[in-house]
Formats: structure tokens, sequence, C-alpha cells
């Protein structure tokens, strides 16, 4: 008996409503908040106004391009956590409100499991390529930045972290220190490529084990600019190739020196990246290079499913339902999950 899962995801900025049936994806809408951009960063109170603007229309759209009816939902899979409290409300209430008025099962997914879960979307008509188990995953975001092990479909360990910033975090704050509008990270990609990586150096905190800290970059970025516009008050200007080349490459280097490791501490050579950051082509290039140097076997994310987006809410929904992990109507968001 075929599973139709609707997914909802509102963990930020991005309304997105997938709708999955038995794995495979048959829609994956997002509605994004470009208000932010003229703040600098994502504020809280505007991106739950949104949320709610955009809920009703984006679900009625997903479901009209998956040529489904409302009868024909199963489940409804939302993101719990974590996230702003605010946006995960609105999709929480409207979860709930959905799954009571259907009389169907409601199932609460974490936002970041679901980012490596991502890996095991199925499309229509194409040659899917899905990791086998345990799969060792590199998540990598503006907020997070973990390798986690993959057991099993449910089962994840992570056993490594940031210990203060995220790498995608260190690429925004980099850029608006140069003057990049939010978020900076596509674009110090995009002009990498025009320049030298190795250009200038940046430090490379060393910390213990499996872990990453990014903070102490970001400090010795702003320095370096600080003491270069004394001297060049267009430096910035002048080099912003390099600069981003060479910042891009610093970053890089840290996370693939760390899922080398962590492949030779753990065997697994079934390796995947996963989150906003894994889009980054730097990122991309490099894991690719290692895993024909290391024999990995290497999987790399759709680009429509690197950003936080209702399909990999929904793939992971739809295993839960298969084992019946279903949540109670009491459920409350939460921003630490």
């Amino acid at each position: 008996m075929a599973v139709t899962i609707l997914a909802i995801e509102s963990s930020c900025d991005d309304t997105s409503v997938a709708v999955i049936k038995d794995g495979c994806v048959l829609s994956n809408l997002i509605a994004s908040q470009d208000i932010h951009k003229s703040y600098g960063g994502v504020v809280p109170e505007l991106a739950s106004r949104a949320h709610q603007a955009n809920i009703v229309p984006v679900t009625q759209q997903a479901m009209f391009r998956a040529g489904v009816a409302v009868d024909d939902i199963d489940a409804v899979a939302f993101t719990r956590g974590p996230g702003l409290l605010g946006s995960l409300l609105v999709g929480t209430s409207f979860a709930k409100g959905f799954a009571i008025t259907k009389n169907i099962p409601l199932i609460e997914v974490n936002h970041l499991q679901a980012h490596v879960m991502a890996h095991f979307i199925l499309e229509k008509d194409k040659e899917n390529r899905i990791p086998s188990f345990p799969f060792l995953c590199l998540l990598v975001s503006g907020g997070h930045t973990r390798i986690i092990i993959m057991r099993n479909h449910h089962e994840m360990e992570v056993i490594g972290n940031t210990i203060d910033d995220a790498a995608g975090e260190a690429f925004d704050k980099c850029g608006k220190v140069m003057g990049f509008p939010y978020p900076a990270g596509p674009l110090i990609d995009k002009l990498s490529v025009e320049g030298t990586s190795n250009a200038f150096s940046f430090s490379k905190p060393v910390v213990k084990g499996l872990d990453f800290s990014f903070s102490g970059l970001k400090t010795n970025f702003l320095y370096f600019l600080r003491d270069k516009i004394k001297d060049d008050p267009e430096f910035i200007e002048n080099h912003k190739a390099d600069l981003c080349a060479s910042l891009q490459s610093t970053i890089v280097g840290i996370l693939i020196g760390k899922m080398v490791r962590a492949s030779h501490e753990t065997g697994i050579t079934e390796i995947g990246i996963a989150g906003g950051v894994s889009a980054n082509s730097g990122l991309r290039n490099g894991m690719m290079i290692e895993a024909q140097k290391r024999k990995w076997n290497l999987f790399l994310p759709e680009f429509m499913y690197t950003t936080d987006n209702a399909a990999m809410i929904g793939i992971t929904g739809y295993y839960k339902y298969l084992r019946g992990e279903f949540t109670g109507h009491e459920v409350t968001p939460l921003a630490r999950y």
C-alpha cells in the first residue's frame, strides 16, 4: 500500500512544503524571504509573519503540482526543531491542524537529521544513488558543523561538532567584514573562482579530535583586514577575489581535513556532505578529489536539497511512518532539539 507524506519545513526564513510518495518526491516548493537581506541577517519576527502568509498557498501549490488531493495524504511530517521558535510554531501549528482535520498521523522531524536524510530522497525517472550503511556525513551550514555516523535510517551518532561558530557563519561574518550582503557564502564562492587560493594565509585553529572551531579564523581575518586597510584603504576592493579564494580554501581545508581523519578512524568509506555549505563549489570539488584519492564512495546532494527544504523532512517522515513513530498533538516546537 502506497504511503503519501505531506511535509512542512519552517525552521528559519524559508517556507517549504513537499509531497513524498513511497520515498519519491512528487513536489518540493520553497518560498524564500528576501526582506532579510537589508538587515544583514534573519529577523525572527519578520520571518514568522512571512511564514504565516506563505504556508497555505505554498501547501496548495505543492499538492497541486504533486497531483494529490487532501484525502490522499496519509501523514503530515513537520520540522519540530532546531530553529527559530516563531518560525517553527507556524509550521508546527499548521501541521497539527491539517492532521487533526483529516485524522491522520503527525510526525515530528529533527531538522539536522533531515539534512543528512536528504541523501535518501528518490526522484522519478532518475538513476538514484543512495548510501549504504554505515554512512559518514559532514553536516555543514550557517548554524551547524558536525560529523555524523548514520548506522541506519534512524540511528545517528555525532562524532564531531563545532565548539563555537559554524563554517557557514564564518563565511557570512567574514563576508560582512568585506561589505558583502547577507548571505555572503554564495558570493564568496562565486568570487573565489577568479582569485588565487594561496594569495593570503589565515589561521587554522588546532582542535583535538574531530571537533571544529571557526571563531579564531574570523578574528584573524578581521585583524588581517584592519592592518591592511591602514596602509591601503582600497585593499579589500583591490584584492576581493584573492581574499575570497584564500578564505574559502582555508575553511574548506579544515572541513575536508577532519573528514579524512574521521574516515580513517572509523574505517567508513561511504561519505557524504549535507547542509547549506554543501553547495559550495570548493568543498564539493575538494571532496571529489579526496574521494578519488582515498577510494571513497562519495555522495553529493542535489543543489535543491542542500538548503532548507521540505523534501528532506518528508523522506525522514516517511521512514518514521514505516516504523510507526508518530507524535501526539500536545507537541511543541523546540528552538534547540
